[in-house]
């Protein structure tokens, strides 16, 4: 059995000093750990290990003595025998547990600007200091832990790697920053770890993941993960100079939303990997003509059933699907196909998890104290603090890095209505207002704002799409004449009043023709998206094609209608995975889509449709070019309630089509339309088209005759399907 030396006491390790190690309240650690020179010229080496009955100087092939309390041992000897960084050995028996370099010899490795720029609320790339990265010191490999926490009296990195134990690898806070740091030589890549964080003031201590954290252990494990620097060798240089110049606002835009989790499963039931995905979503989203997919929130979340919307990393691609290098090569696999990745991003509101951010040094740090700023009631989450520079920092660098390390094309950025009105799904007395007595939340006005302007200036053609439902001014509008900034705006109202309207019994229709035309007042007030989103599937809501009224005939073909009647409207699109085969379930999130479906013809025809409405969008300026300005549209009729039909053009210089839709199952024999030039004209597209399960009425072609109608010196007589919609143009 090894031996072990007498204690020694000695006046320059104060007890006060080993007592607070040991209690793990110790707030400057390595003013009393590592190597310090003392008076008389020596050096003295103290190390504090709670689970060793011995420790050993490597370097000089010495003993350590005890230093008066379990756990601490101390050496002392000459100054010039010790290297900077010098390695320990030590044990709880007879053989060592451990032997490594000391972590209390490292300097500090933050430079004093990155903190500045962090306290400023400025540091676009705060991800690259903050979290756990591997990093190489005097030619020592290890990890750098960094976490801001500004009322902590202690935190230390705890992991499989110390037992957990809060007392071994205590963290150094750099000045008033509160921000911690430390580096743990030869450290492993994967490990995990979290945060232990001792509030200064009650003395409570909080076991929190990481913010910064770029990986995740698997649900339902909760610890952060030293990640592996990105090894993606990226092949989409070509795409990203092409969305550099980009003409995003006169280019089509169609864009399959998706939840990877259940868009597809394996045969066992389990998930799909991002590379599994890449072979099979990546073909059928370009089969079917999109531009665009929008991945639900894939930022890590512990909970299936909040679909990535209650994120707890926002720094981190959820392990369901694999590893982060994974996620960069679905993408760059996407962009390889002309096909851009969206992200639906999170910055409203997060979960109360408690390994998360809630509470997290103690202190409402990242969201308000009062609940009435604080508090999303009906989600039961959290709302950002957005006047606090380090807060608004923190999510300025999730939506770059999102953008810069996995490449994505832009991000929807949810519940942004939540974001601007201080008493959204609040009561009076529930909220607060603002300096100036009003609702609006000018802190997150202001963050977002500026988010618009960081990112769309550091990557030209990224968009930024906001998913606000109320009638707030300029979302799409530059800050610098009042707007918020974004690129595009879900036209939520348009969605509303649509399907409302498609839910009536045809033979009420007519009461409700304004709910058609209403939306054209506003059209172009915004760059407009017109979504179809999971939201409007979930929750009793019902499928779309069970929303729609009637028997099944009809069902198939109003939804035939609506999609026509979508691609035709000015703005971009957006559809929901699995509606675009009309999925007869409201969308489960932990199961795949009805596949099956497509067994039978009316399933199949509607895929089709969707099929061909894209092809038609994309290769039709007319259909695209304007669809946000005026001069791309035309009523031709939208006065005809009485038969529930509205017609009008879709421009492009001296292009048309003309789109007529019949929203009744009554055939309209003889139905004459006004058209601006004399000539043939046929069809393009037909949703009654036998081809998409439809009867195959209407015409194929038409030659006008100078009957003025409508306001037109040219018109033409049709014969209108029931439920139908019709593109034409000229010969």
């Amino acid at each position: 059995m090894r031996t072990e030396p007498p204690p020694v006491q000695l006046p320059e390790v104060p007890r006060r000093d080993l007592e607070l190690l040991a209690a793990a309240r110790h707030h400057d650690p390595f003013a009393v750990l590592g190597a310090h020179p003392l008076p008389d010229g020596r050096v003295r080496v103290l190390v504090y290990q709670p689970h060793a009955r011995w420790v050993h100087l490597v370097d000089v092939d010495a003993p350590m003595r005890p230093a008066g309390l379990p756990g601490a041992f101390v050496w002392t000897g000459e100054a010039g025998v010790l290297p900077r960084h010098y390695r320990i050995r030590w044990g709880s028996g007879a053989h060592a547990d451990f032997e490594g370099y000391d972590p209390y010899t490292f300097p500090p490795l933050l430079s004093d600007f990155d903190l500045h720029l962090f306290g400023e609320g400025r540091h676009w790339h705060a991800y690259r200091f903050l979290g756990a990265h591997p990093h190489v010191v005097d030619g020592i490999a290890g990890v750098r832990f960094a976490v801001w926490a500004p009322n902590a009296e202690r935190v230390s990195v705890v992991g499989d790697f110390n037992a957990w134990d809060g007392r071994v690898h205590p963290m150094r806070v750099r000045g008033g920053t509160g921000v911690w740091e430390l580096f743990v030589p030869e450290l492993s890549i994967g490990a995990l770890y979290k945060y232990e964080i001792r509030h200064r003031g009650s003395g409570a201590i909080f076991l929190k993941s990481d913010p910064y954290a770029q990986l995740f252990e698997l649900r339902p494990g909760t610890a952060s993960q030293v990640a592996a620097p990105a090894a993606h060798v990226w092949r989409d240089g070509e795409w990203l100079e092409r969305r550099r110049r980009w003409d995003w606002q006169h280019a089509p835009i169609s864009i399959y939303e998706v939840h990877l989790g259940s868009w597809r499963r394996r045969e066992d039931g389990g998930f799909l990997s991002y590379r599994q995905l890449a072979d099979r979503l990546i073909p059928y989203a370009k089969e079917q003509g999109f531009t665009h997919l929008e991945l639900l929130p894939i930022t890590e979340h512990p909970l299936d059933a909040s679909w990535g919307y209650q994120t707890i990393g926002y720094f981190a691609a959820t392990r369901r699907y694999g590893e982060p290098d994974d996620l960069r090569y679905f993408i760059d696999a996407c962009h390889q196909a002309g096909l851009g990745v969206l992200l639906d991003w999170v910055p409203a509101h997060f979960p109360r998890d408690a390994h998360g951010l809630a509470r997290f040094d103690g202190t409402a740090l990242y969201e308000h104290e009062d609940p009435r700023r604080g508090e999303h009631r009906d989600w039961g989450t959290l709302i950002f603090n957005y006047g606090r520079n380090e807060v608004k920092n923190f999510l300025l660098a999730s939506a770059m890095y999102w953008l810069e390390e996995f490449h994505f094309d832009g991000l929807r950025v949810d519940a942004v209505a939540s974001m601007l009105y201080l008493d959204y799904s609040r009561g009076p007395g529930e909220w607060l207002p603002n300096i100036y007595g009003g609702n609006e939340n000018l802190e997150a006005i202001a963050f977002l704002r500026e988010m618009n302007q960081v990112l769309q200036s550091r990557h030209p053609g990224v968009l930024t799409i906001a998913e606000e439902s109320t009638a707030w001014p300029q979302v799409t509008r530059p800050p610098w004449v009042g707007g918020l900034g974004f690129s595009l705006k879900w036209n939520m109202g348009w969605m509303h009043d649509t399907l409302l309207y498609m839910s009536k019994d045809p033979i009420h229709r007519h009461y409700h023709h304004d709910q058609l035309t209403f939306g054209l007042m506003y059209a172009f007030s915004e760059n407009f998206v017109l979504p179809f989103s999971h939201d409007e599937v979930v929750h009793g809501k019902a499928s779309l094609l069970h929303k729609m009224p009637g028997d099944e005939w009809q069902q198939f073909a109003n939804l035939r209608l609506l999609y026509t009647y979508q691609w035709t409207y000015p703005g971009k699109k957006l559809l929901f995975m699995g509606q675009e085969f009309g999925q007869r379930s409201e969308w489960n999130f932990d199961a795949e889509l009805e596949w099956q479906a497509l067994d039978h013809p009316p399933h199949a025809g509607l895929r089709l449709l969707v099929r061909d409405l894209n092809r038609l969008y994309t290769s039709l300026p007319a259909l695209h070019a304007h669809d946000f300005e005026a001069e791309g549209f035309e009523w031709i009729d939208c006065h005809d309630a009485a038969q529930s039909v509205i017609s009008y053009q879709r421009r492009h210089r001296d292009d048309f089509v003309v789109v007529v839709l019949n929203f009744t199952p009554v055939v309209r024999h003889g139905y004459r339309l006004g058209v601006p030039r004399a000539g043939r004209y046929r069809t393009l597209f037909n949703s009654d088209s036998s081809f998409y399960g439809g009867n195959d009425l209407g015409v194929l072609a038409v030659d006008s005759e100078p009957v003025p109608w409508m306001g037109h010196p040219q018109s033409i007589v049709l014969t209108l399907p029931p439920l139908a919609g019709m593109i034409l143009a000229p010969a």
